[in-house]
């Protein structure tokens, strides 16, 4: 079968795979990939792999043939949990399985999903109803992650919320504060393009990074956010995260930071203010459940964020694609 494969560092190319073992697992056909910030960073080298590595974690398809307990039915259309987890060890016995201490992600450290048949067990698949659109649904996965990184916030309707960052998962966060009645959302991103999708989207703001600082502080009579969620993943970033943050405040890391230095970072502001700071990690089934859910009611709209499909031929060029700052989801058809 074909499948979308590393090599090495900037170099992805099609390739004829071995059908993989489907012995005590469910057989799925992929019909709808999502490229992202995290396959970007594999795909350069700044996260590491082993090589060749079929990449790939955002992934929708059909059950071809079910698994044998037969949770899920031949034919049912299903987002793939890309988080394996063993099931056994004292983080999945206490219903943490995202951070599983023998887990593995598809893409990164196992074989995922840009391909045309996985093996997956049956515990990982989420049925995803026809009504919700095929380019949309390939937002879902990090829907997911979004629910998950917002599912432990205290946080109510007078609160003002800060989003730094308006890609895919920014923009997501804000119609997720949105549907939990939070009526001060700020945007930030150098992108105009993105500011008024964000207004459009539930944000009540938004702003230039270099603009942020005041911005809040003038809408918040010099307090600050009382929730910021930073959807880069710069240290520079999470700095302005920092700045903007009321005393008290939280703050989620939801961008994935690879920097090993951080000599940029206010730490004495961390200590004064006494935030909170929460970095998210993947997500729990239950999390792609309620994503799935919010997404067929209408109360998160995907298909703004939706950019282009890609031919799966042309993986390589739709890499090159997602990386420019004017995208939003990229995707392939499989």
């Amino acid at each position: 079968m074909k499948a979308i494969v590393l090599t090495g560092p900037g170099t992805i190319v099609t390739a004829d795979v071995g059908e993989p073992d489907a012995t005590g697992k469910a057989l799925i056909r992929l019909e709808l990939v999502g490229i992202c910030g995290t396959d970007v960073k594999i795909a350069k080298g700044e996260i590491p792999v082993a090589y060749p590595r079929v990449l790939g974690h955002e992934l929708i398809g059909r059950v071809v043939r079910a698994g044998p307990r037969g949770v899920v039915a031949e034919g049912t259309r299903v987002l793939i949990d890309p988080a394996v987890a063993c099931g056994y060890c004292d983080l999945c016995r206490a219903g943490r399985a995202n951070l599983c201490r023998n887990g593995a992600l598809l893409g990164r450290d196992l074989d995922g999903g840009f391909a045309e048949r996985i093996a997956i067990d049956e515990n990982q698949l989420h049925p995803v109803p026809e009504t919700i659109a095929r380019p949309a649904a390939g937002l879902l996965q990090v829907l997911g992650t979004c629910v998950h990184a917002q599912s432990g916030l205290d946080i109510l309707a007078p609160d003002t919320a800060v989003v730094i960052g308006l890609g895919v998962a920014g923009l997501l966060h804000v119609e997720l504060l949105r549907a939990r009645g939070i009526r001060r959302i700020i945007g930030i991103t150098r992108s105009p393009a993105k500011r008024e999708l964000a207004l459009a989207l539930g944000a009540s703001d938004a702003a230039h990074p270099d603009e942020a600082d005041a911005f809040v502080s003038n809408l918040t009579d010099g307090r600050g956010a009382t929730l910021v969620i930073e959807a880069v993943g710069t240290v520079g970033t999470f700095a302005q995260a920092i700045h903007v943050a009321a005393i008290g405040a939280t703050i989620v890391v939801f961008g994935t930071i690879t920097a090993t230095r951080a000599d940029a970072l206010p730490f004495y502001q961390l200590y004064f203010k006494e935030l909170r700071i929460l970095n998210p990690r993947a997500a729990l089934g239950r999390d792609y459940d309620r994503a799935i859910a919010l997404a067929a009611s209408g109360a998160v709209d995907l298909a703004p964020l939706w950019a282009r499909s890609y031919p799966f031929d042309q993986a390589a060029q739709a890499f090159h694609d997602v990386t420019d700052s004017g995208r939003l989801k990229v995707t392939l058809d499989v």
